[in-house]
């Protein structure tokens, strides 16, 4: 159950998100000399859980898969903006020849280094737009995110639950949303309750945001923020009010040994052998991925043995492809009606910008 299907070979770009700006018609590449200098850009602290923590181990898997193929470095603490891209133009001047931007707001200045230097082929986690030497990648994080709202949803005595934001990005969106779904599906009077952070770490602030959202009645908490905080909040709170915690990002029981409930987690080594591979052979182009659960980029992982049937049961539904988290009717917090039947398509997923019944907040400009 819940099997962690990443394998360094085994990641299919079969699931393409075609909202690229810029095309370029294929070019006869040479394959570079191995060893092939990677270099991968983080804007928090590796540390021992987390968005950067997970995207480092997937660093490593590379590393392992391909031996003395690749040489790679990464740079820790970079915040977005002009440090990224000052830190991009330093990594491309110093002979990088495939560089990872793991933060959304790496894109413009992904863009601008990119632009300088033609030769050098860029990978961009999150982003909206590619260039003739830029890609994007990313997870259906959401897939995951719903059979976590069906754990809460089933495990929840107030049937509040406690959602701490970064920013408003689709991505931070489609997650809430699927989460409160699956939530609802077990319990249709839960209430998903959202606390935006505007940072994506800041470890004093998420802590902080997750005791308000236990103040206001939430036994489950989750995340989508780059710190060990939340969890860690829950854990603090589990023997009192008994909250408990849907972790995101990693496996995060060593923070909260009684309150965690399962983890969303994400992983990125198949991914990056891949690409690692495809610029080796020369074969690399902007094309941009968007692989879920069935490519194993992402999982509901340390579920405990009493998992409900309907969560085993959602899980092999969404990679067989016969279950679509965001199925009609979809009717958002304000009552509108979304989606009358059907399931929203790729382009709608990506551009989601509303929340669903049940999300006690709203979605600001981001």
């Amino acid at each position: 159950m819940f099997k962690n299907l990443a394998r360094a070979s085994a990641f299919p770009l079969a699931a393409m998100l075609a909202v690229s700006v810029t095309t370029s018609s294929a070019q006869t590449q040479v394959p570079p000399k191995p060893p092939l200098k990677v270099a991968f850009v983080y804007v928090s602290p590796i540390g021992e859980a987390g968005w950067t923590y997970q995207h480092e181990q997937g660093r490593l898997a590379m590393q392992k898969a391909l031996g003395d193929k690749v040489v790679s470095t990464a740079v820790e603490a970079v915040a977005e903006g002009a440090d990224s891209e000052r830190v991009m133009r330093d990594l491309a001047a110093q002979g990088h020849q495939l560089i990872f931007a793991t933060s959304f707001g790496y894109l413009e200045p992904a863009l601008r280094v990119a632009a300088e230097f033609p030769n050098v082929k860029f990978e961009h986690a999150g982003g909206y737009k590619t260039a003739a030497n830029l890609n994007t990648y990313n997870a259906r994080y959401y897939e995951a995110r719903y059979l976590a709202g069906l754990l809460a949803g089933k495990s929840s005595k107030s049937g509040v639950a406690g959602y701490v934001a970064g920013f408003p990005v689709p991505e931070v969106v489609q997650g809430i949303n699927a989460f409160t779904l699956g939530m609802r599906e077990a319990n249709p009077k839960a209430e998903v309750r959202v606390l935006w952070l505007n940072t994506w770490f800041d470890p004093a602030r998420e802590s902080e945001a997750a005791q308000t959202l236990v103040n206001q009645g939430a036994d489950v908490l989750t995340n989508h923020s780059g710190s060990p905080a939340v969890p860690q909040t829950a854990q603090a709170n589990f023997k009192a009010k008994g909250v408990r915690a849907i972790a995101y990002q990693s496996d995060m029981r060593n923070y909260a040994p009684d309150a965690q409930l399962a983890a969303v987690t994400h992983h990125w080594g198949g991914y990056y052998t891949q690409v690692a591979n495809a610029v080796l052979r020369g074969t690399w182009k902007p094309q941009p991925a968007w692989g879920g659960m069935k490519d194993g980029l992402v999982q509901l992982s340390a579920v405990g043995a009493d998992v409900p049937a309907l969560v085993e049961a959602r899980r092999k539904a969404i990679v067989a492809g016969s279950f679509k988290p965001f199925a009609g009717p979809l009717t958002d917090n304000e009552g509108r009606v979304r989606l009358a039947h059907g399931a929203l398509d790729d382009n709608t997923i990506a551009t989601m910008n509303w929340f669903v019944q049940g999300v006690v907040g709203s979605v600001p400009k981001p």
